[in-house]
């Protein structure tokens, strides 16, 4: 048994979430950790809302509201959005909290301490029609280096390249479109070149990757410069050093702080849990043998997978693990960890591309976008769960059609594995009444190769979950489905009217059972909610695929009460084909998928121009 960290994105916190957001970060994360904890590993899966820096200030600004105001407001819509996804969250909790708070100033102390951030002055963009500051976010100019028109002031988004404001071609601002003033300010900044030896070492020891991501992440090594990490806001986690903690003018930047959620979520777990020290064996190295390692070359027996979207990937393949080896002492300056010990470095980063929609980018502002919640209103959730885990963006970038969102629900869903539960169990209920034994002829070959079949799928299905293949993965848990379902088309059990070939009936309507239920097992990391419906109808008690609760909690530490997703996952089927027992009573079942109207696509269609 391994320690898994499924650490995923978190989502920002000025407006609902919409399905291209879930289809990068959400569900491949929930595949993997429900997988996870089905084959006996420890699973922690964290997250939260992300809620500090600019864009919460300004459209707190706009709305005539404070920032923690927008915050709390969109915090409860996220949470009630990934609950109705049936994303198993050990704790989803948000960045506005004590916990975090602490634990985003102890790794500033620690790196501080160990000199890998250091004061700079450098050039700040102010607005001249405000005078205030212009966060670099906000200001948009063509990039330096390649050229892209639309890069920002911290990023380019074509080349991945990071950029400081200053360095734009013909700087403006996003807010109104001036050209910003630039003035001297002084900030702290991460000394990223310090650490890019321990960095490229850490990525040369990574195998398995999707290969973009490997590539992307080792060319940024070749041009890192030291990195600001704080920013003139008033909105944010303050500075925790003397002359500093009770300015209200300087805070530390939200890049810098979201990332930490991940280590403090973790914490607020554990501590949640009654065991505050518990987080450590998911984020503390060990050389093995239960002492301290380097945290760049040992994964011991904790393991941290990181999933978002490829804008993402620099924060999490470079930023991040800078953070964390700058904090545990490692680098060109050397240093001591903190009172949080030597920290993991990521053991993948799992990055999907991005999702569009119709042919075009989404994009709230120009009403290209089904939000998550409005989706689940009028669809069911397995149903975009399948479309994201079939047809979503895990290796390159994918359209959302409605079309093919039907194709996917009506055909597979519906008529393949839908069709499949529905007449074993029709068949069985209407001529046994429950789950029949196997006739005293036994098996012949092809009930055996059917079982043989479905067997097999454990090991090919799970090691494609565990390596991040999850199209391949549920294609394979597909190909199962349509061999059961050509099985009973060519055995033909309707067709034994005879009492002399009831058992040979009933052989055959317990072989397609017993594949009903290991194809459930199968896809139940897929489709949690249908998976828990075909466990109950094929007569199981209990939990079969664990579900995340909202749960009202107080602050730990100062605060205000706040919403979180959690759950016990402790229950639930295992990674194995479970034999049947015979003699369970069955009854006619209800389908367990819907089968849509086609008129749905011009419906969405004419939501999307209206």
């Amino acid at each position: 048994m391994s320690h898994v960290l499924a650490a995923v994105a978190w989502p920002y916190a000025n407006g609902p979430r919409h399905i291209g957001h879930v289809s990068g970060f959400g569900v491949p994360s929930d595949v993997f950790a429900r997988y996870m904890r089905m084959a006996g590993h420890d699973v922690l899966m964290v997250s939260g809302t992300d809620e500090h820096g600019t864009p919460i200030q300004v459209q707190a600004d706009a709305e005539g509201l404070k920032p923690r105001e927008l915050a709390d407001r969109y915090n409860r819509v996220i949470v009630e959005d990934l609950h109705g996804l049936g994303l198993s969250y050990d704790l989803f909790t948000r960045t506005t909290t004590g916990n975090h708070y602490a634990v985003v100033q102890e790794l500033f102390e620690g790196m501080y301490r160990n000199g890998y951030i250091v004061p700079k002055t450098t050039m700040g963009a102010i607005s001249p029609s405000t005078g205030r500051t212009l966060p670099d976010r906000y200001i948009e100019g063509t990039c330096p280096i390649c050229g892209y028109d639309s890069a920002r002031g911290d990023q380019c988004d074509n080349c991945g390249n990071q950029l400081d404001p200053i360095d734009l071609i013909n700087p403006r601002s996003k807010i109104n479109g001036e050209t910003p003033e630039f003035v001297e300010t002084e900030h702290f900044f991460l000394d990223l070149p310090a650490l890019a030896d321990v960095l490229r070492q850490w990525l040369d020891t990574r195998e398995g990757w999707r290969p973009n991501v490997l590539r992307f992440s080792r060319n940024l090594l070749d041009d890192l410069h030291p990195r600001a990490i704080t920013r003139d806001l008033e909105w944010g986690v303050p500075i925790p050093l003397d002359g500093w903690r009770e300015r209200t003018d300087k805070r530390i930047y939200v890049w810098f702080d979201a990332v930490i959620g991940y280590l403090s979520a973790s914490i607020e777990w554990a501590r949640r849990t009654g065991d505050p020290e518990a987080w450590r064996r998911y984020w503390n190295v060990t050389d093995g043998a239960g002492g301290a390692a380097s945290a760049s070359d040992a994964d011991g027996d904790a393991q941290a997978y990181y999933f978002m979207g490829k804008d993402n990937i620099v924060f999490h393949s470079v930023i991040w693990p800078a953070l964390l080896a700058g904090y545990s002492g490692e680098g060109s300056r050397d240093g001591e960890p903190g009172q949080l010990g030597r920290l993991n470095l990521p053991t993948e980063v799992v990055s999907s591309e991005f999702l569009t929609m119709e042919g075009r980018k989404f994009s709230s502002s120009r009403r290209v976008v089904i939000y998550v919640r409005d989706f689940l209103q009028r669809y069911d959730a397995d149903a975009l769960r399948y479309f994201i885990a079939v047809a979503g963006p895990e290796n390159n970038d994918t359209d959302f059609t409605w079309a093919e969102f039907l194709r996917r629900n009506n055909d597979e869903l519906v008529a393949g594995w839908g069709n499949l539960v529905n007449r074993s169990i029709s068949m069985a209920a209407k001529n046994f009444g429950e789950i029949p034994p196997i006739g005293p002829d036994g098996l012949t070959e092809a009930d055996q190769a059917l079982l043989a079949v479905a067997r097999a799928g454990f090991d090919t299905v799970g090691d494609l979950i565990a390596r991040h293949r999850q199209k391949q993965a549920i294609g394979e848990a597909m190909k199962v489905v349509a061999e059961a379902n050509k099985y009973l088309s060519e055995q033909a059990p309707w067709k034994l009217k005879d009492a002399a070939d009831k058992p040979r009936m009933g052989t055959i309507l317990h072989v397609a059972l017993q594949v009903v239920s290991d194809a459930n097992t199968l896809l139940t990391p897929f489709l949690p909610h249908s998976a828990q419906k075909i466990h109950e109808l094929l007569g199981g008690t209990g939990v079969h695929a664990p579900m995340p609760v909202i749960e009202e909690v107080t602050d730990l530490d100062v605060g205000p009460a706040y919403p979180v997703l959690t759950g016990d996952y402790t229950q639930g089927t295992r990674w194995e084909s479970v034999p049947l027992a015979v003699g369970r009573a069955l009854a006619a079942p209800k389908p367990v998928f819907r089968k849509l109207d086609p008129s749905i696509v011009d419906e969405e269609l004419a939501r999307l121009e209206s």
